[in-house]
């Protein structure tokens, strides 16, 4: 039997995209992008600082990573904080090494319980965005709207305090957002966040609150989902990530600059027996002569051609 023509009938139904949180547009036909320097590619390493609690509650539910075993789950709890005191610090030696620009995605609960780790960052004068209160503070569909705005508001704004940095970045715990949270971000001073991961260039997001932009951290190419995940080994992960900058290198001669994203955490490649693979990654995409940057330079040298004539 046919299907009433009613049953295809909805709200923004259109070309392109049936929502209006962004419009549609295709990569190919964008204007093209070069960085500076006239490099070709952008790289974004971007690091997340984690807390863990170990009393995880997984409401409403447990993300990737989190304790696994009865309370308490020392291990996989100290296994986290390994990366924090240990793993992070292989990850700084790697990056002075090779000239890599890193952006840290910090939790507001591990700034405030970690102050070396702090003054650390601190120090270095990195860009730090804000990766929510900690890791077992999600947001999700279905979360009461007043819960949440407070969840943000006293995520940045303790980050803020504790960094001394105008944090403008957001990337959510386990990449998870409710109905909401775009426009709570916006209402709190975010200009970017990194959790939707349906492009390679950024674009512009639309909030009731003003726009924001979606900047793109690859899923495919994190750390966890590939050795974690998709239990491939070190090898396999550094060969896919050298397959990536050669392919958007190829891509960004046709058709304009393009950003490799490197979503690694401290706690899975800053292990003795990792280390060198994200070592033979960094090593490689340096050689390539690309922008290394952070996420708010690359993205002010995106929007800055975006506005010349």
């Amino acid at each position: 039997m046919a299907l009433d023509k009613t049953y295809l009938e909805y709200a923004h139904r259109s070309h392109g995209m049936d929502h209006d949180r962004y419009d549609w547009s295709m990569l190919s036909d964008r204007p093209a992008v070069t960085w500076p320097g006239g490099k070709k590619l952008a790289l974004w390493v971007n690091v997340p600082l984690q807390f863990f609690p170990l009393d995880q509650k997984g409401e409403p539910f447990k993300i990737q990573g989190g304790m696994t075993m009865p309370y308490p789950d020392l291990r996989h709890f100290s296994l986290r904080d390994y990366g924090n005191r240990v793993g992070i610090f292989r990850f700084l030696k790697a990056f002075d090494k090779y000239g890599v620009t890193p952006t840290f995605a910090m939790n507001t609960e591990l700034a405030k319980r970690n102050p070396y780790l702090l003054n650390t960052i601190k120090e270095r004068g990195n860009e730090v965005m804000c990766h929510g209160m900690h890791m077992d503070a999600l947001h999700y569909g279905g979360q009461d709207k007043q819960i949440e705005a407070q969840l943000v508001q006293d995520s940045l704004t303790q980050l803020r305090e504790l960094t001394e940095q105008n944090v403008t970045g957001w990337l959510s715990p386990g990449r998870n957002e409710s109905e909401n949270t775009p426009e709570l971000l916006a209402a709190n001073g975010v200009r970017y966040f990194c959790d939707w991961v349906n492009d390679d260039m950024p674009y512009t997001f639309n909030t009731q609150q003003g726009n924001l932009w979606a900047m793109p951290l690859s899923n495919e190419l994190d750390d966890t989902f590939i050795m974690l995940n998709n239990l491939h080994s070190e090898e396999a992960y550094a060969e896919q990530m050298i397959d990536a900058c050669d392919y958007l290198l190829k891509e960004a001669n046709e058709q304009g600059g393009r950003i490799l994203s490197l979503n690694i955490h401290p706690w899975m490649l800053g292990q003795p027996h990792r280390i060198a693979a994200l070592e033979r990654v960094l090593e490689y995409v340096m050689d390539q002569d690309v922008y290394s940057a952070s996420a708010s330079d690359i993205l002010d040298a995106f929007t800055s051609q975006l506005k010349a004539p």
